[in-house]
């Protein structure tokens, strides 16, 4: 089970390449040689690195969706749309898809994230804008984490 975790700031080469960093290829071991997904984010202006084994969860669960509801087929299609495998080269480099460089504003810095079991990618602007949001994070911990199994309060 992946555990990735991490801020990371790097610089693309000039063609759209990143060279994955030591502590994410430590977390990663054993999943390198699969390869990766590459997608748009759901919410935000970033794309998501799926490790093969996270990517190949995900499209488990979007196969239990009935295609024969529009709304889960609208939602296929769009999640789908732009999602690229991607391995890493002889030199540990992975290439960035320009149309999904494009999306997320990404031009040469930027700022990796590891997101449990998948890795977010983002321009270093989008990073700091994001990270400006207002969020009442206290309400919002309570919101998502207060409710996890634990009924005696502690």
């Amino acid at each position: 089970m992946l555990s990735l975790l991490g801020e990371y700031d790097l610089k693309l080469d000039a063609k759209g390449r990143l060279v994955l960093p030591s502590g994410l290829k430590r977390q990663l071991e054993g999943e390198l040689s699969r390869g990766f997904v590459i997608n748009r984010d759901v919410f935000k202006p970033c794309l998501v690195l799926y490790p093969m084994v996270e990517w190949e969860r995900t499209q488990g669960t979007m196969r239990q969706l009935n295609r024969f509801v529009e709304r889960n087929l609208e939602f296929i299609r769009r999640f789908m749309n732009g999602a690229t495998q991607v391995d890493l080269d002889g030199n540990g480099r992975l290439l960035l898809p320009k149309p999904l460089m494009d999306h997320a504003g990404i031009r040469r810095e930027v700022k990796l994230l590891g997101m449990i079991d998948r890795i977010e990618v983002w321009s270093r602007e989008g990073h700091a804008r994001m990270m400006r949001e207002k969020v009442d994070l206290t309400a919002l911990s309570e919101d998502v984490m207060g409710n996890l199994g634990n009924t005696n309060g502690a």
